[in-house]
């Protein structure tokens, strides 16, 4: 098993709409680094923190499971959508997807604040200056180390 990050903006998706939704579709990645860890990374049964970013507090606010491994994301073909990629076609798509699945979410969000301060997070990559991928592994140290922040 392995651990992951994925960003959200809580206005277009946040991890309410996942509780409610209980799986989704994790679409509209557009960065070739994080839709290779999509691709040659993220699997069946892998956990991930789910952050909400762009918005006033950003923090970890809980938890998901892979449910489905990357497959097409479909976005990417239809024209009206705001993830459309005229240089994609059904013959050579260039994005992917993964399905989540709701498992948890935090009483107390972890706000990027309290990680940036933590001395122990200093080689977390969410912490690191200029880090803007929406898809990011955590370490499983890294893993249990903020899951435990939960519990305090």
């Amino acid at each position: 098993m392995a651990y992951w990050l994925f960003k959200t903006e809580p206005d277009v998706f946040s991890i309410t709409d996942l509780a409610e939704k209980n799986t989704a579709d994790w679409e509209g990645v557009r960065n070739y680094q994080a839709r290779n860890f999509l691709r040659d990374g993220v699997a069946l049964g892998d956990l991930v923190f789910i952050y909400h970013s762009s918005c006033k507090q950003p923090a970890i606010v809980g938890i998901a499971a892979i449910s489905k491994s990357a497959h097409i994301d479909p976005s990417q073909f239809d024209p009206s959508s705001e993830y459309f990629d005229k240089k994609s076609s059904s013959d050579s798509p260039r994005w992917l997807q993964v399905s989540v699945e709701f498992v948890e979410q935090f009483k107390q969000p972890i706000t990027l604040t309290k990680l940036k301060a933590d001395l122990n997070l200093t080689d977390f990559i969410l912490t690191q200056k200029g880090c803007r991928l929406s898809v990011m592994p955590v370490t499983p140290e890294q893993w249990h180390y903020i899951t435990n922040m939960c519990q305090t």
